[in-house]
């Protein structure tokens, strides 16, 4: 993370998430960020974007519509919308901090990869600033939104103040318990489900057959000692991720499998 930030109450923060800019997730997450800092802009996308994962739109025309004071609805993905804010909107100065979410429903596990939630934060990672993704566990229908306000504030302090590197990007999961139930604040790594996720056969109106591709029927976790399972010790789960996805372990061990590289001569003139 930059040395030279400013202090919270001055930072530029950008709020962002995928559930679009009438979305009550965001909604909340821009009160959390007005309560930090008087320079709060809300760039986000104008329909929902769930499981857009990180899009960019290349073959059409973005729409950007100013929908209220540093307020703007941007007619593609999340990604599009931050990239929209530091590129085309917020060139005067770039944001600080930015905040997306908070989503409905979680983003743990592989949910990260699918995530258009997490692919805000991480487009701010690639263009150097620190971000941090939140989102509400559901349970059901149930969405205790009031978790999420009671702690995001607190622990946007704590990791704005924590120094990490570039291309690294936080993600926040609060459990789907009243704030008084929650058990506290772990740090842990991604981790992945049971796999067992489902498929449904159903017909439309006019009784042709549909496919559906179900969420997932449980949050068992394959081991307990990462996000999912900090969530189903009802304690928030906070993870740090890595824009590079070299798996480094591997990098060495086929390092050589193709023979020594060639060392490439200078080309003779003719």
């Amino acid at each position: 993370m930059p040395e030279s930030l400013p202090k919270l109450s001055k930072a530029r923060i950008l709020v962002s998430n995928d559930d679009g800019i009438h979305a009550p997730g965001l909604k909340l997450l821009e009160r959390v960020a007005r309560s930090l800092s008087d320079d709060v802009w809300v760039i986000a996308p104008e329909a929902e974007q769930s499981g857009a994962s990180h899009g960019l739109t290349l073959r059409r025309s973005l729409a950007l519509h100013k929908v209220g004071r540093r307020r703007y609805a941007v007619g593609g993905t999340p990604s599009d919308s931050v990239l929209m804010a530091v590129k085309h909107i917020m060139t005067d100065k770039a944001p600080d901090l930015v905040l997306s979410g908070v989503n409905r429903g979680a983003n743990l596990g592989e949910d990260i990869i699918y995530s258009g939630t997490v692919a805000a934060a991480r487009e701010a990672a690639l263009l150097g600033i620190p971000s941090i993704a939140f989102s509400q566990v559901r349970k059901g229908d149930y969405l205790p939104w009031k978790t999420a306000e009671t702690f995001a504030p607190g622990i946007i302090r704590k990791l704005y103040a924590a120094p990490w590197p570039k291309g690294v990007l936080m993600n926040v999961n609060f459990p789907p318990v009243l704030p008084n139930e929650v058990t506290g604040i772990k740090v842990a790594p991604q981790g992945r489900r049971v796999e067992h996720t489902q498929i449904t056969r159903m017909k439309d109106p006019a009784g042709r057959d549909m496919l559906w591709i179900g969420d997932f029927p449980s949050d068992d976790p394959l081991e307990h000692a990462t996000d999912l399972g900090a969530i189903l010790d009802r304690m928030v789960s906070v993870t740090p991720l890595h824009c590079d996805l070299t798996h480094g372990a591997t990098l060495q061990k086929i390092a050589g499998l193709f023979g020594k590289p060639k060392r490439a001569g200078r080309a003779k003139r003719r």
